[in-house]
């Protein structure tokens, strides 16, 4: 069967540095760090004492009092920015077909503020089974894709992807894939999390999976550094609208670029740790540049997962360089957590939209934090502290989750 033609018509996003498109875009150029000490709760009894939290930003200002009562915070943050995305996208419910409108919501944890502070309220009580009539529908993963179709009533498919640090990856994949085989026009697609809590801390600190640079935490996510020390926590949400080509065009909706290609494997190695050659994510590129029709040598782009751990920041590199082999020095690879910080579940979908603005502004942010080059690490460009105009016409995105997850998106400057 021929395959319908992809585009991406709406972008909304909360992130540390920046609660619009805009912000977040002129940030990145300028390589703000989104990171510093933690305002969400008192971690001063915590390894860590730092994430990258939203700023400036009161989620409940969007929602009565009432209202608010029934969602967490990760559900909050995903209902605004898709808010947003509709917004920018200009779709109007009623001049669409909603039995054929769908979202694709994804979560790393869902709800984790929700389930710390329910069973917290109950093990400090008397023993009684009290819980909040919300806790279950607050709590899961599924709820904000659900909370996302009745607000704007769409119809068509409406689910959750949970698969780690690749959430919101694998959500934008499936909505490739179901409009591309003709089953749906649109979709709201993208992820949120709110995962800067207690737990979220501890839990991350006792895998020694975060960063502990208490001292200087602007400078703390260090992407492929040799004293990178772990990842930075964020928090916030990204949402595309992913539409067909035909559906986009009629009515007259502007486009920001074209989804061409994915890949999706699984490394099949351990339950936190990369395949050490990065075999899995090599896979993942391949498929996607396969699943374009392209050639290697035409990616001109890779906004990499690089989280600035020990382990992933070089296997992601040797993936890379094993795959494009010479063409892999002219390849331009940054990581935008570098200033976002890791925002978990919504990773996936907030680095593609800095994937579809590097392609529109023919500019490549930097990878801040970079002072001692490893020399475990593939030399390539990593676009090291100050971004770089370059035309590009096709960036993949790579997200990598616990589990040896590993998804690749391909976008593609947009021609008509």
């Amino acid at each position: 069967m021929e395959l319908k033609r992809v585009v991406v018509t709406g972008l909304g996003t909360l992130t540390p540095i920046g609660n619009s498109v805009e912000s977040l875009w002129s940030n990145l150029v300028a390589g703000v760090s989104g990171a510093n000490e933690i305002t969400h709760f008192d971690a001063s009894k915590f390894k860590t004492q730092f994430a990258c939290e939203l700023k400036n930003f009161e989620v409940n200002d969007y929602f009565d009092r009432k209202e608010a009562r029934k969602y967490d915070t990760y559900a909050k943050y995903g209902m605004i920015a898709a808010d947003q995305a509709v917004l920018d996208a200009a779709i109007d419910p009623e001049k669409i077909d909603l039995d054929r409108a769908g979202v694709i919501w994804a979560s790393g944890i869902g709800g984790l503020e929700t389930f710390e502070k329910e069973i917290g309220d109950w093990t400090r009580g008397d023993g009684t089974p009290r819980f909040n009539p919300f806790f279950i529908p607050k709590m899961i993963a599924d709820i904000a894709a659900g909370h996302i179709s009745i607000k704007f009533g769409f119809r068509g498919p409406n689910f959750a992807t949970v698969s780690a640090c690749a959430s919101s990856a694998h959500a934008l994949i499936d909505a490739f894939n179901y409009i591309r085989l003709g089953k749906a026009d649109l979709f709201i697609a993208g992820g949120s999390e709110a995962a800067v809590t207690p737990s979220g801390i501890g839990g991350f600190n006792a895998m020694h999976a975060i960063s502990t640079r208490n001292d200087d935490p602007k400078t703390a996510s260090r992407p492929f550094d040799k004293d990178r020390d772990g990842f930075v926590l964020g928090e916030g949400a990204g949402s595309l609208i992913f539409e067909e080509y035909e559906h986009a065009k009629k009515r007259g909706a502007k486009i920001y670029a074209e989804v061409v290609g994915c890949g999706l494997t699984a490394d099949a190695h351990h339950m936190t740790a990369p395949h050490p050659d990065g075999y899995g994510a090599m896979m993942s590129m391949r498929n996607a540049v396969e699943d374009a029709g392209i050639k290697l040598e035409d990616i001109e782009h890779i906004n990499t997962h690089g989280t600035s751990t020990p382990v992933g920041d070089v296997a992601e590199p040797r993936a890379i360089a094993a795959l494009f082999g010479e063409h892999a020095p002219n390849i331009s690879i940054n990581s935008t957590k570098s200033m976002t910080g890791h925002l978990l579940g919504a990773a996936g979908a907030v680095e593609a939209i800095a994937s579809i603005l590097a392609i529109r502004n023919s500019f490549i942010p930097p990878t801040i934090n970079h002072f001692t080059d490893d020399p475990e690490i593939p030399v390539l460009d990593y676009t090291f502290n100050k971004g770089v105009k370059r035309d590009i016409t096709y960036a993949l995105s790579n997200t990598f989750g616990f589990g040896g997850h590993n998804a690749t998106l391909l976008f593609k400057k947009f021609n008509d």
